[in-house]
């Protein structure tokens, strides 16, 4: 395979390896995915997470087996557990499914990683059009160059606006049960330089309320074909708190989240995790041992409460997917965003050439 680096993936031609994200913000610690026994262990546990990364990551570990001398089963046999390891994120799949018919692997998933780096920077330069100079924006989980290959989907967006020069504050929810808003996103604007602040989950109405945050800017693992998606559970309430304001709201995410035979959102698997979860994180416990907790690592937005969804085919209203656009748009040529091309992102996430903030 070609040596390829993001920022949370790399592959030195010879071995893949992932940060472990459940390391940050404290450690940077690198592991090596090449197997695919463990890259399931890595998705399982969350050291490598965001939908986009997932597909990535999992493909590039079932390359590298196959560049090993794995067999023709037992290729079969990985590319299936690998597919079936989480099962809301749509992008597994679809790199998974992209793996099992490809004559050479490794090109595949070269291609795989380059094409979501595209997605990324397509998605920026749509999304960031909408940001206007002075917005206060509100995010929710990781969507930044740690959920990709590339710069990120919904913090993409909003990196690309700050680079521009809108002068943006972007208020970080902190994502429970496991922090990722918290320990990843602030880790990444903090590294980029990004004026933001970091909030807890119920904290949110009162800022939309006191007029503080002028757009929600979300990912998504799962996109239906009315249009509902599927997210880090807390999204559907950002929301719906996001209408009652009178706030924007836009999920962002790559086409390839987008899944066609799902209908609606109704009809999108909900992941439930551990119920340890809940009851602390890491060593610390804060609830006593055994009391019954609920986990659903996921919920469901509908599309009524979307003003648009940023895509990197576009930009598109509540009221066109509610009529079949990403039906339509499945046969369309993709359109690039209106930055034009540029390199793919270092490991560190910065574009090539350009000074590590």
């Amino acid at each position: 395979m070609n040596p390829f680096e993001s920022l949370g993936l790399k592959h030195d031609g010879r071995s893949l390896w992932v940060l472990d994200q459940t390391q940050l913000p404290d450690a940077e610690v690198w592991l090596d995915g090449s197997q695919p026994e463990v890259m399931i262990d890595l998705i399982k546990r969350l050291a490598v997470r965001g939908a986009p990364l997932i597909g990535v990551a999992a493909a590039a570990s079932l390359a590298t087996f196959a560049s090993r001398g794995a067999s023709a089963s037992d290729f079969a046999i990985a590319c299936a557990a690998l597919r079936a390891a989480r099962p809301t994120a749509v992008n597994l799949m679809w790199a998974m499914d992209r793996m099992k018919d490809a004559v050479e692997p490794m090109a595949e998933a070269y291609a795989i990683f380059t094409e979501d780096v595209r997605l990324c920077e397509d998605m920026a330069a749509h999304g960031a059009a909408l940001i206007q100079d002075g917005e206060g924006l509100l995010t929710h989980c990781n969507t930044g160059g740690l959920a990709t290959a590339g710069i990120g989907t919904a913090l993409g967006v909003i990196r690309r606006a700050h680079e521009q020069g809108k002068h943006i504050h972007v208020y970080a929810d902190e994502t429970r049960p496991l922090l990722q808003g918290g320990r990843l996103t602030a880790w990444e604007l903090t590294r980029l330089g990004i004026p933001a602040t970091l909030i807890t989950d119920s904290m949110a109405a009162l800022l939309l309320r006191d007029g503080r945050v002028q757009r929600v800017l979300v990912g998504s693992d799962r996109v239906a074909a009315n249009g509902d998606f599927a997210n880090k559970v807390g999204t559907y309430g950002l929301a719906v708190q996001a209408r009652f304001h009178g706030v924007p709201f836009h999920p962002v995410a790559p086409f390839s989240t987008v899944d066609l035979a799902c209908p609606n959102g109704a009809a999108i698997p909900i992941e439930e995790r551990d119920q340890a979860e809940v009851r602390g994180y890491g060593a610390l416990r804060w609830a006593p041992v055994g009391v019954p907790a609920w986990n659903p690592s996921f919920d469901v937005t509908p599309v009524e409460l979307v003003t648009s969804l940023v895509l990197d085919r576009g930009v598109f209203s509540a009221e066109e997917l509610k009529v079949g656009t990403l039906a339509r748009l499945s046969t369309a040529p993709p359109v690039h965003g209106p930055m034009g091309s540029l390199p793919p992102p270092d490991f560190l996430g910065h574009q090539i050439g350009e000074e590590s903030p």
